[in-house]
């Protein structure tokens, strides 16, 4: 491929130019907005030779693919959407293999389950700026899709048409990239957006490259991602945090593989979705505000992606170390929690508006996205938040010491932990926490910056491996998990047939 230089910086939305052979449409437009141009050309044109984004990249498929099997094994919500649409049948040919499941799936609902098995938990990788999102979203519909075009080139002995795993490499760097880089300025949550909407356009792009779409017809397919009713963030945020921010993703999945699909039967796009007045997306969902992008298309986002080492919202993962550590100087003075009058608690914007609850916590939604009850079971604990404490069945949901303990607790903006938050060269995730004594004795202040499965942080991979192989074991033989983790590490990884590859993800634990 012939690498294209991309100006992708600065405002957006230029005046359309017509370039030599393009053709002009029924309502006499000329071409696509510039950014939609931008998305099609880096996702067919760009040459990834970054050998540390082929190497984290491998990282957050297992990453990602151990959050969907840890969502489907303990998660009966999950368990109640996964599966066929009704009246199809368990498996169909050629189908998508919905790991941890013996489900084979058409490509649309394929994208569905496995986006939202992979986000079900809020266990799956991130990234952060104006806006908060989850990159490894997307592989709801790279694997979904990649695996059931493998398959139908495998049935036909199509050996030029089977999809590898290289294919399903460059199609996570490049989703990572185009919903990293729009949402690095621009607060789509500032509109009342949700951050799927990213996951929709960025998986539309690299989707209609997987299925072999002229140029055109995946610009077209990008614009109705842009037009396509983008949901709303009010299931996300108080007061109406509910179970479909669990599943969000896999609706933005599921809608990018139908627009591709859709572009394929030659279905027009709609040249300045973003652009055109009053009926765009600019005027319409974002304010009149055009788009600001910081850099042109790169590898930069995969190469930095923050991946989660445990199961905790990210902007409060720093918060629940400094906890960790609190708890040793509980014990070094020899006091417990019962005698802590009060706790300061520092953090970022964004963790204000995301994790700053108040009240009841009724739903697990509610709890995982709750900093001060995760601060209080980890000082009660002295270990950090498993998935089964954010549950209603959990005795930590019940127990009066948690509430007594976040009754305690002030959380407060640092303008310097935003600032930070923002500077692209930091990326912090920084919490404070200061812990008082019921006779006044304060403890030191402890201040962390970048959580364990930060990019600045060298063990972070290697934690990944052990976080993945953990989620394997809860569906995969020991035997099948070494298996997997040896192939991704070896050079054929790349030649390797997708459907091979998600076929060792079929359940054979017993």
């Amino acid at each position: 491929m012939k690498m294209v230089e991309l100006q992708t910086s600065g405002s957006t939305a230029s005046t359309p130019r017509r370039t030599r052979g393009e053709k002009v449409d029924r309502n006499g437009i000329t071409c696509y907005d510039e950014e939609i141009t931008r998305i099609v050309d880096y996702t067919y044109d760009y040459e990834i030779t970054s050998p540390l984004a082929w190497t984290r990249a491998t990282s957050a498929l297992l990453d990602a693919i151990g959050a969907g099997l840890e969502s489907i094994a303990t998660s009966s919500e999950l368990s109640q959407l996964v599966g066929p649409t009704f009246p199809s049948p368990d498996t169909i040919p050629n189908g998508f293999k919905l790991p941890g499941t013996n489900y084979q799936l058409d490509i649309v609902k394929g994208a569905f389950d496995m986006g939202a098995m992979i986000r079900y938990l809020n266990h799956n990788d991130a990234f952060l700026g104006a806006e908060w999102t989850h990159p490894s979203d997307n592989l709801g519909a790279i694997l979904s899709t990649a695996d059931v075009l493998s398959r139908v080139a495998t049935s036909k002995d199509d050996q030029d048409s089977i999809l590898t795993m290289r294919h399903v490499l460059i199609a996570l760097i490049k989703a990572y990239e185009i919903q990293g880089c729009f949402q690095g300025k621009n607060a789509f949550n500032r509109a009342g957006l949700d951050d799927v909407i990213l996951v929709k356009v960025a998986s539309t792009a690299v989707v209609s490259w997987l299925m072999d779409l002229p140029k055109e017809q995946a610009k077209a397919a990008v614009s109705h991602a842009w037009i396509d009713g983008n949901p709303l963030r009010a299931y996300r945020q108080a007061p109406n945090t509910g179970p479909r921010k669990n599943w969000a993703a896999g609706d933005a999945c599921m809608r990018a593989v139908q627009m591709a699909l859709m572009a394929k039967t030659g279905q027009a796009g709609v040249k300045t979705a973003l652009s055109a007045p009053r009926s765009g997306f600019y005027d319409v969902l974002f304010r009149g505000n055009t788009f600001e992008l910081p850099r042109p298309f790169g590898t930069s986002v995969v190469e930095n992606v923050f991946f989660k080492i445990y199961t905790t919202e990210s902007h409060g993962m720093t918060a629940l170390e400094a906890a960790l550590l609190t708890c040793q100087e509980l014990k070094d003075k020899e006091v417990s929690t019962s005698d802590i009058k009060s706790i300061q608690v520092r953090t970022q914007e964004a963790a204000m508006v995301i994790m700053n609850k108040q009240g009841a916590l009724q739903t697990p939604s509610d709890r995982d996205h709750s900093l001060g009850y995760m601060i209080a079971i980890t000082l009660l604990k002295n270990s950090l938040p498993e998935t089964e404490d954010y549950q209603n069945t959990s005795s930590w949901s019940k127990d009066p010491r948690v509430e007594e303990l976040r009754d305690k607790i002030t959380i407060k903006e640092d303008p310097e932990f935003t600032r930070d938050y923002h500077n692209q060269d930091l990326r912090s995730l920084a919490n404070a926490i200061k812990v008082t004594l019921d006779d006044d004795t304060e403890l030191e202040e402890i201040v962390i910056h970048f959580p364990q499965g930060h990019a600045r942080r060298k063990e972070s991979l290697e934690l990944i491996e052990k976080k993945a192989r953990k989620n394997f074991a809860l569906k995969l033989s020991e035997e099948r998990i070494d298996t997997i983790i040896e192939k991704t590490k070896s050079m054929e990884f790349f030649g390797m047939p997708v459907c091979e590859f998600m076929d060792l993800f079929v359940p054979n634990k017993e």
